[in-house]
């Protein structure tokens, strides 16, 4: 350990666990992107609320950038340490601290993964209802930190729908509780609503109390087939009108290709250029015949071309892992990733605009689009060819984003449907905000990190 500052850490913080090692280094250092180079100072493992305190007092007295680290899942670079910040490490605050049956919330530490939380509610009978694929790495801090939403939106909301509470030690070191569980506030502003897609700008998230609800009722699975981009919303319509969604995802040929190389089971015996992976209610018959009602009156419009329902539930969760196991397909390909959303209702005119641009735009390379079209939200994946360099796609790719961005401001959309802004979309917010509402953000990160050392860089610069 060369830098004398960590031994102050230590001094101040004994019995703080320290990782110094390059390796170390370099794992927490990065979050999925993996476009900057990790160059932390060290990383942070507190094992208690005392010692993150600690460690965030000791940020201040040193004037050293904090980077808080939960799964590192995240797509936008919001947990990248490059420029020699602590990385602060929530994986061992993991655990699941109460359970409450009359108020059904759940207590707990913000390095619990998400696959735990749900297990954890499950044992008493309930769930806690967000959920995507990266469940089993992503920690619920950092959901919080994203306001992340995930496949059930449509059904349930984001994040910050179910979180009743905070703790949240604030940039000097304070431990501040907000809303402690209460359904009724109007006591003032509502500061746990503001840490929840805050990316850890204005403090860190360290205990969560989650609402949780009755399990959902008997679902099955669909996967359609689709003929067309422009049909989608008119299927979406049909469904949505005649039945209760838990889930409605697209995704086109080119991800049916990747994951079907890494494994998933395509059961169609010819290809097509869309497909629909919807969850639906079907606790009785009557339910059943809803969704066969839906699926013919799409076939019968032309909507559709085929489709399968699950038999079993092994056969959904196949059908579920066409689309599920997008990312981690195309994850070694380093894709470019554009997360967007518009108002459901300006979709079909988005859709449009944006698929002529991004084909206009990427004529030779391998895009892959999925999303959850149900909540107005779209992923662009853009894959790198072999004999581009790195350089040279991300500057075609960042020219593009841009011109993506201008045509979300006109329609009122979010250059950052669920990914968090970072370090990869900072320079495109201004198509969200507006230089009033940043200026804002900017007077609100003062006040509650007067010296700016709560990840510094991401979402804007000061």
């Amino acid at each position: 350990m060369t830098d004398p500052r960590l031994d102050t850490l230590l001094h101040a913080c004994p019995g703080l666990r320290l990782k110094t090692d390059p390796a170390d280094l370099e794992h927490y250092g990065r979050d999925w992107t993996r476009r900057w180079a990790p160059a932390p100072l060290a990383i942070a493992l507190p094992g208690s609320v005392e010692e993150v305190q600690a460690v965030v007092r000791w940020a201040n007295q040193n004037t050293v950038a904090v980077v808080p680290s939960g799964g590192r899942t995240g797509l936008s670079g919001g947990a990248v340490a490059a420029n020699g910040e602590l990385v602060l490490s929530l994986e061992r605050l993991n655990k699941a601290l109460d359970f409450n049956a009359v108020d059904r919330t759940l207590t707990v530490q913000a390095g619990m993964p998400l696959e735990a939380v749900h297990n954890a509610a499950r044992e008493h009978g309930l769930q806690y209802p967000v959920d995507f694929a990266a469940r089993g790495s992503c920690s619920i801090g950092g959901n919080i930190a994203t306001n992340a939403g995930g496949i059930r939106v449509i059904r349930y909301g984001n994040t910050r729908e179910w979180v009743a509470g905070l703790k949240v030690v604030a940039g000097n070191g304070e431990l501040l509780e907000f809303n402690k569980g209460l359904i009724k506030n109007s006591s003032g502003y509502d500061f746990r609503q503001l840490m929840i897609g805050s990316e850890g700008t204005l403090g860190i998230v360290v205990e969560a109390t989650l609402k949780l609800v009755d399990p959902p009722p008997a679902t099955n699975v669909m996967l359609l087939a689709l003929p067309s981009f422009e049909v989608l919303m008119q299927v979406f319509s049909a469904f949505r009108e005649r039945m209760q969604l838990e889930a409605f995802e697209f995704f086109t040929d080119r991800a049916v290709h990747h994951v079907s190389a890494h494994g998933a089971q395509y059961p169609f015996a010819e290809t097509y250029p869309y497909y629909v992976v919807t969850e639906y209610a079907a606790a009785d018959e009557a339910g059943e015949a809803a969704a066969l009602a839906a699926f013919e009156h799409c076939m019968e419009q032309g909507w559709v071309l085929d489709g399968v329902i699950s038999a079993s539930e092994a056969q959904a969760q196949q059908l579920w892992r066409l689309r599920e196991g997008i990312t981690e397909a195309l994850a070694r390909y380093r894709p470019y990733k554009n997360d967007v959303s518009v108002r459901i209702s300006a979709m079909p005119a988005f859709l449009a605009e944006a698929q002529a641009l991004i084909g206009g735009a990427y004529p030779h390379f391998d895009v892959v689009w999925f999303g959850h079209i149900g909540d107005g939200n779209l992923h662009i994946n853009v894959l790198k060819p072999e004999d581009t360099s790195d350089a040279e796609f991300l500057g075609q790719c960042e020219h593009v984003t841009k011109l993506l961005a201008q045509v979300l401001h006109r329609f009122h959309g979010s250059i950052s449907a669920e990914h968090g802004i970072g370090l990869v979309k900072k320079p495109y917010l201004s198509s969200t905000r507006d230089a009033a509402e940043i200026a804002l953000m900017r007077g609100v990160k003062q006040a509650f990190d007067p010296l700016g050392l709560m990840n510094p860089g991401k979402v804007f610069d000061l």
